[in-house]
């Protein structure tokens, strides 16, 4: 298998992937960006040359190589070619800003970035200070004074013989999105690719050679690594890449256009395409699969989707700790509201303040063990510690479980809100505002009260053309009372204009906090 090693204790993920393709299918069309098509021979090939290119950098082997590209055909021949060197490549969110980027290459220590030819921008204030990088590559055409990644790739051989890793190595880093504040370096191992394909993507989705799938969600993100990286590759399906900003109107037509089989979305994106008048009609898609994750999918908005595309939305549970998907709704089992039961392979518990277990129906702390966790947190042992218990992995996410074994979500354990002594959930609260026909979107935070004592507020984003008014809070509150127990309903509602979000779509609600 071009260079992998026999022995059982080695394994290289890069190889794995693309040596299962190469084998069965090379002329099959493996990626489509907005500059081509390219086969699984293509791609191979791609990616023995972005090996061989880092190597002939001087890079040792385990040495880390930030990559910032946005989505086209040079991310996974990137992250693979450095996976298969024997280098680790961290996967950085391209939406960052100048100060997350220096924390991030001070931090991880890189020798190292392959950044796209529109970022090196945001690079360019803090190149220069950089006491560990020692190369910056740029993918495009507008290299400054950087070498192009295109010509390091042109003049390294196309053949490349995998470094001796094994399943426990670390493989890649990516870094939380920092929804509650600081990112942190996740180290995953070589395994953990194939393992979520194995458990989520194949017997879950159920995606198969002849898919074309789309995910609006970037490589970057975890979610976005499976659903346009390692998941077409266990199988051998196409995968159309956006560089741009999943935008509705860009989402929409990559829906008419390319046509693909599985969609893959978050909740916000869900409900702003439902509100688009770019929205493609259902003879104009050929959807069979859609999938949602990032934040819990608000039941009306899985509902509606499915009234108009008739295809299911399967909302899951992922975190980039744990890789991907490990709780999910399922194709025959699919109840709106909920997250669904474990995936298969892993385990779930709920436990109270104490470290009990909870009895079905009461809320939790939803930890997960699984084949997919993180090896640890980089240079942050009390945060690994914390997190990280033996073979448990804490989320910080509050679920209850139905007693037919459907887990619903409550919230970020620091989002709760403990209103008159009992638990509310701002999840259950956004979904009763959004549930209600002016609002397109919401968020609930805690505030105190004239006592100090801490009650629900809301944050709400109106439909377009919906005027705010007082009479329409004053409504809103009594959609809410009218859906949930009284004591739940926003003392306060405040119209915005957006939301803050981390750029998968997760809402930031310590900033509102804040």
């Amino acid at each position: 298998m071009d260079g992998q090693p026999t022995t059982l204790q080695h394994y290289n993920a890069a190889v794995d992937l693309i040596e299962r393709n190469l084998a069965a299918r090379p002329d099959k069309i493996a990626y489509i960006d907005e500059i081509g098509s390219y086969s699984f021979a293509e791609l191979a090939a791609r990616v023995n040359r972005a090996a061989n290119a880092l190597t002939d950098l001087g890079l040792p082997l385990e040495s880390r190589v930030m990559v910032c590209l946005l989505d086209t055909i040079d991310f996974p021949a990137v992250l693979l070619g450095a996976i298969k060197a024997g280098l680790v490549p961290i996967a950085v969110n391209t939406l960052l800003t100048t100060n997350d980027f220096d924390f991030m290459l001070r931090d991880s220590r890189a020798q190292a970035l392959i950044v796209s030819d529109p970022l090196l921008a945001v690079f360019n204030p803090i190149l220069t200070n950089q006491p560990f990088l020692k190369h910056v590559v740029v993918s495009g055409a507008n290299a400054s004074a950087h070498p192009l990644l295109a010509d390091l790739m042109a003049q390294a051989s196309d053949e490349c013989i995998a470094a001796p890793t094994r399943a426990d190595d670390a493989c890649f880093w990516l870094y939380s999105s920092g929804s509650t504040g600081t990112p942190k370096g996740v180290v995953h191992v070589q395994t953990s690719m194939i393992k979520t394909a194995e458990l989520y993507a194949q017997p879950i989705l159920g995606i198969q050679e002849n898919d074309v799938v789309f995910s609006a969600a970037k490589l970057f993100f975890a979610y976005g690594l499976g659903n346009a990286l390692s998941f077409p590759l266990s199988v051998g399906a196409t995968t159309i890449l956006l560089s741009e900003r999943p935008t509705p109107q860009a989402v929409c037509r990559i829906l008419k256009e390319y046509r693909p089989t599985i969609f893959y979305g978050v909740p916000t994106l869900y409900t702003a395409l439902l509100a688009s008048a770019d929205l493609p009609k259902r003879s104009e898609s050929n959807l069979r699969r859609c999938a949602s994750a990032g934040e819990a999918l608000p039941a009306d908005v899985g509902r509606r989707w499915s009234e108009h595309f008739g295809v299911d939305i399967l909302d899951g549970l992922g975190s980039t700790e744990m890789l991907h998907i490990f709780l999910s709704n399922q194709l025959n089992n699919n109840r709106y509201g909920t997250s669904g039961k474990p995936v298969p392979g892993y385990d779930i518990r709920l436990l109270d303040e104490e470290g009990k277990p909870v009895r079905k129906g009461e809320i939790g702390e939803l930890q997960v063990a699984g084949p997919t966790s993180a090896a640890f947190y980089w240079n942050n042992r009390e945060k690994s510690r914390n997190t990280f218990l033996g073979p448990w992995t804490r989320s910080g996410d509050k679920y209850t479980e139905s007693a037919d074994g459907y887990f619903s979500y409550g919230g970020r354990g620091d989002d709760m809100l403990k209103v008159s002594g009992i638990w509310v959930s701002p999840f259950e609260v956004e979904s009763a505002l959004a549930s209600h026909a002016a609002v397109l979107e919401a968020a609930v935070v805690g505030q105190a009260d004239e006592n100090g004592l801490t009650k629900p507020k809301a944050y709400v984003v109106l439909r377009p053309n919906v005027p705010q008014s007082a009479e329409l809070s004053a409504a809103l509150q009594q959609h809410v009372k009218a859906h949930l127990a009284p004591y739940k309903y926003p003392r306060w509602i405040e119209f915005v204009a957006e939301l803050p979000k981390t750029a998968t779509g997760k809402i930031q609600r310590f900033k509102l906090r804040a």
